[in-house]
This record gives C-alpha cells, structure tokens and sequence, in this order.
C-alpha cells in the first residue's frame, strides 16, 4: 500500500529522469489542454479539491500517474493508492474500514486510486459503490482500457470519465527540452551536445509515450561513451538505438481490437485495398483470431459489395474456409486475396437496405397476408381452399418470366445501385417493369 511517500533516505538522482520529471503544477501538464486546460472540468475538479468520483483512461506515457501524484499531494484529502494488478477485495476493504475510522475522527476524507484497476473483475469494482456514493470516500481509477468494456456499468455511471490521449510530437519536444534544460531534476546542469535530428527522432518514435520517450534519453545519456573534456554527443543512430524497437500496443480484447476491425472493414467499404490490407497485417501480426476477420469479411461481402460484384461473397467464404483449413501462417494469404478483392470491388449495399426496409415495415405491423395463387398446393384439398388456384409457372412462359403480383401490397425495397454487375439487374428489373406495366 503506498502513501506517496519516497522510500527513506531516497537521493533525488537516484530516481528514474521520468519520476524526478513529473509535474508540480497544473500548468506543467503538456498534451492534455482538453482536460486539464483552463477553464476545463478535470482541472476545476482539482482546483476545488472536490475530485469525488473520477476514472482516467489512456494510453501508457500520456500523464495519468502523474496527475495522480499532483492531486495525492495537493489534496485535502487523505491519498491511499493501491495496484489492482497485485491487490484484492480485502485490501480494498481495509482501506474503506480506515478511511471512515479517518472520517469519524479526525474530519478528514480518503482519496482512494486504484492503479490498473481494469485489473478488478466487476464483482470486485462494485465494492466501491455504497462507500463512493455515500461519500465516506473519494475515487479516482486509472487504467489502459477502454472504461465501456472494462468497467462495471453501476460504476462507471456514477463518476467522471477522463480521457488521456497520446502525446503529440510537440509535447513531447518540449517534455524533452525540459528534461535538458532543468539543472535541479533534469539534465541541465550536464555537459550536452544533443542534435536536434535526435529529439526530433525521438519524439516522432516514442508513439506519444512521454515516459517512453524520457527512458531512451536517460539510456543515451547513460551509455553513450564520451571523450574527456568534450561534451557528450548525443547523434539520430545513438537515440535510435536508445528507445529500440518496440512491439506495437495492441490490445486484443479492447479498443485496439475493436478499432482496428472497424478501419479494416471501413478501409474496404471506401474502396482503399493499400489501408484495408495494412490494417489487415496489423491484425495478425498482433496475433489477432484470423476467424473473426474471416467472419466479418465474409459480412462485408454482402452488407457492402452485394450484388455489384456476387463473386465478393464467394471469395470471402472461401478465404474463411481456407483459414479452416490451411490454417495460419498460409491462410494469411488467403485472407490479404479476400481483403484486396473486396476493397477493390464496386459496391452496393442495396440488398442489405432493402431487407433493413421490408424488417421495419414487418416490425411496424405491416404484415401482408401471403396470396392465394402463391400458397401451397402440395397438399390434398387444396384446390378446395383455392391454395396456389391461378399461379402462373414462370417456366412455362418466354425468358422464364410472367408477369404476376407476388404481394398484395407492391412496394419497392430493392433499388439497385447500378454499380458493377448490378448495372446488369438494375436493366433487367426496369425492362420487366415495363412490360409488367403494358
């Protein structure tokens, strides 16, 4: 259980650049103007020392645990913070049992973080509610995830939600030149010679992590070798090799998940093979199920290509049964053929408007009545109910078509697009409405 306090006898040099770098004021936040700018909720909140109930979502590096160290030592309150990744429900008890012993002797309030806390089931993050909304404490949580999928509903609809985003190049430029320039926390008071080409490097690689990108600086600063009485030279290879390669986040039952299945479906609908194919190899380089983006290019056949191209649905299923049966890493192929063919194709979604209509026209109560000449004859004593009496076989007649009303209310539902082989139909329907006409 940690209380903010720095383990005894701590020298400040000792800890890490990005720890001796947070902020200590709200005006030293870079990134977060949409939150913490002036005027803003999250900064009012604070400013009032009245933050009750509070989640802080966003990616790692973007400033949540700082904010969290500002607040726990500008508050009123009394902080207690707590990991979900190594805690469980009796900790989180104990904490509440003191905080209304606190309460009821001295006045004082506990502010409660829970680090990680998309780490908690939602049994376990439902211990909190009676405690946050009777008001013996105050809550703030902090987590990766996207709070929708990862928080019990009950909780989330009872606090605020703070959205952290990725730090932009320049924030991070400038977490970087503070990081050189401060001779009390940072580097500044060191022999330096760092190329702009470097910083620039590092800020467009970091993918917005501040804390990321402070860590790669503090390891140039640590392990580049340096000529006695020249100051250290910090180049683009060295920084390079300082921040490494790093696997990119991906969070495969969460936002990243989600987010990138819907620019891959959206990819193809817009017709751009070269993005829908990137998000493709993004999937599956994460290791992501190559059944469901099977599944949903299988969807996306026939909700946004259709008729304008049939042959769509016919190469989708077929990418989804070679994942069956070749399994990966070969059916990535198969899949990159379905992905390309798909963003490449004309597209319509006509065939799915038209069910989307004539199931709200069902739904609305709009339920017709099937016709006499078209229901089953198969049967003996039909012909005495008059079942299937005056039904003409479109066999029997020229091109296979008779005209004849197969509802008793005509509407139109089907409205092909003329894209594609849909063109096709569109002229087909149109000349036999004409001749249903004459």
């Amino acid at each position: 259980m940690d209380f903010f306090a720095s383990p005894e006898g701590e020298e400040e040099a000792a800890r890490p650049l990005a720890d001796r770098l947070r902020p200590s004021s709200l005006d030293d936040f870079v990134g977060q103007d949409h939150i913490l700018g002036p005027g803003k909720l999250l900064r009012r909140l604070i400013e009032a020392d009245c933050l009750e109930a509070a989640i802080f979502y966003g990616p790692p590096g973007s400033g949540k645990t700082s904010l969290m160290k500002y607040i726990a030592g500008a508050t009123a309150y009394h902080p207690v913070t707590l990991s979900a990744v190594d805690s469980n429900v009796r900790q989180v008890k104990e904490v509440i049992v003191l905080a209304r012993h606190r309460l009821s002797n001295s006045g004082q309030r506990t502010l409660f973080f829970i680090d990680e806390f998309h780490r908690f089931n939602r049994a376990q993050q439902e211990v909190l509610l009676p405690h946050v909304e009777e008001g013996a404490i105050g809550f703030v949580g902090l987590t990766t995830y996207n709070p929708f999928f990862a928080l019990a509903p009950a909780l989330l609809s009872r606090t605020h939600l703070f959205e952290f985003k990725k730090l932009p190049c320049e924030s991070i430029l400038l977490i970087l030149e503070r990081a050189l320039t401060d001779r009390k926390r940072g580097l500044g008071s060191e022999s330096l010679a760092v190329a702009p080409e470097a910083l620039e490097y590092l800020a467009a690689h970091c993918e917005g992590d501040g804390r990321r990108a402070l860590r790669a600086l503090e390891v140039a600063f640590l392990t580049t070798p340096r000529r006695p009485g020249d100051p250290l030279a910090i180049t683009p290879e060295v920084m390079m090799e300082a921040l490494q390669k790093k696997t990119a986040p991906y969070d495969r039952d969460g936002d990243d998940h989600y987010d990138t299945i819907s620019a891959l479906i959206k990819s193809i609908r817009g017709s751009d093979p070269d993005a829908a194919v990137y998000w493709l190899a993004r999937m599956l380089e994460a290791g992501d199920e190559p059944r469901f983006i099977a599944r949903r290019l299988v969807i996306a056949a026939s909700e946004d290509i259709g008729n304008a191209d049939p042959a769509a649905l016919t190469i989708a299923v077929g990418a989804a049964q070679a994942v069956e049966t070749v399994g990966m890493p070969e059916a990535r192929i198969n899949l990159a053929q379905a992905v390309t063919y798909l963003a490449s194709a004309p597209k319509s979604n006509a065939s799915y408007q038209a069910l989307e209509e004539a199931a709200q026209d069902v739904r609305s109560g709009n339920v017709q009545e099937v016709p006499a000449h078209l229901r089953d004859s198969h049967y003996a004593g039909a012909a005495r109910l008059d079942r299937g009496q005056g039904y003409l076989y479109p066999h029997d007649h020229p091109g296979g078509w008779v005209s004849q009303d197969y509802t008793t209310v005509k509407k139109k539902y089907y409205r092909p697009a003329g894209r594609g082989y849909e063109g096709v139909i569109l002229k087909r329907l149109e000349d036999r409405g004409k001749k249903h006409e004459s």
